[in-house]
């Protein structure tokens, strides 16, 4: 097919589209740069610097579909500046669908977040439960997820909106290149990558099994592998939304022991009160996404570390 991939110059972008190339699909890249690097471009993919606002520029009627991950994706930020995730997270992908409405573009793959749930009592959390956003983040995530509803039964949209819990790893040359690193596997690997003298645990009286909290992590080549499913199985008409983890749970603590066995680092620790606004556990269930798209993930904890470790030292970042 060929295929038009927003933001695959960031993290997962340029991940899905190593992907797609290898499994012959013809890629552009739009991106415009502004968190995402242009040597993150695979070879092999083409690329418009542009912004999804102006996808009537850069669409076509030959484009069959289009996989969107272009976002700001910074909760902090998200708070400080909700009109910035507005404009570009809400405003772009609005742009973006009509010109894939214009098109008669078919196939429309979205890059969603567990950040639509907010903070529900419930684990594992399944796609039944009821969205409730609590930061301008999830909220703009959550607004394209309706519109896809809407543009699917409207305009005979085949629309697959994918809800990420924790991305971790990285697949070969393309890894996690943040300006401002949120991410907790990242961070405690700049320990002995020498980028950090310490690492920072935050909360260690939540009601777990060692007292810090839980998350479920996925390895991106898992989740690459999910869109290229959601993809080929686009039903027109139909909008379609998966949640995507391992279904299994790690507690920050696991995580930090998981990272000094692959370094073989003490990775010195310090403890530190919880943060506002951290639930105790997310953990996603992917049972939709396993029966509806056949998709099951393959890789653990330790070859997310792994992974990550080893593009971090091989790219010097």
């Amino acid at each position: 097919m060929k295929l038009v991939v927003t933001g695959g110059a960031g993290y997962i972008g340029s991940v899905v589209t190593s992907q797609l190339l290898d499994a012959g699909h013809e890629v552009t890249v739009v991106d415009d740069l502004s968190t995402g690097h242009r040597d993150a471009v695979p070879s092999g993919a083409g690329f418009v610097q542009a912004r999804v606002h102006d996808a009537a520029d850069f669409l076509d009627p030959q484009v069959e579909g289009v996989l969107h991950f272009a976002a700001k994706s910074l909760v902090g930020e998200s708070v400080e500046k909700p009109e910035i995730y507005w404009e570009n997270n809400v405003v772009g992908s609005y742009a973006l669908l009509e010109a894939v409405r214009a098109h008669g573009i078919e196939r429309f793959v979205f890059s969603s977040t567990a950040a639509c749930y907010g903070e529900p009592d419930v684990s594992p959390i399944t796609e039944d439960v009821t969205p409730a956003p609590i930061n301008p983040y999830g909220h703009s995530k959550f607004a394209v997820d309706m519109l896809l509803t809407g543009y699917a039964a409207a305009h005979g949209l085949g629309a697959t909106s994918l809800r990420y819990f924790n991305v971790g790893g990285a697949r070969g040359a393309f890894g996690e290149r943040h300006a401002i690193e949120t991410h907790l596997i990242p961070n405690l690997l700049k320990v002995p990558a020498g980028q950090r003298e310490r690492a920072a645990v935050f909360g260690t009286d939540y009601a777990t099994k060692d007292g810090t909290a839980v998350r479920d992590y996925l390895h991106v080549v898992d989740l690459g592998r999910a869109h290229l499913l959601a993809l080929e199985t686009s039903e027109p008409g139909r909008h379609r939304i998966f949640n995507l983890g391992s279904g299994n749970g790690y507690s920050v603590k696991e995580v930090l022991d998981a990272c000094r066995e692959v370094t073989g680092h003490e990775i010195p620790a310090d403890e530190h009160p919880r943060r506002a606004g951290d639930p105790t556990t997310l953990v996603a269930s992917s049972a939709r996404a396993r029966e509806q798209l056949g998709w099951v993930p393959e890789l653990g904890l330790r070859e997310i570390v792994s992974d990550a470790w080893a593009f971090m030292q091989e790219s010097g970042r």
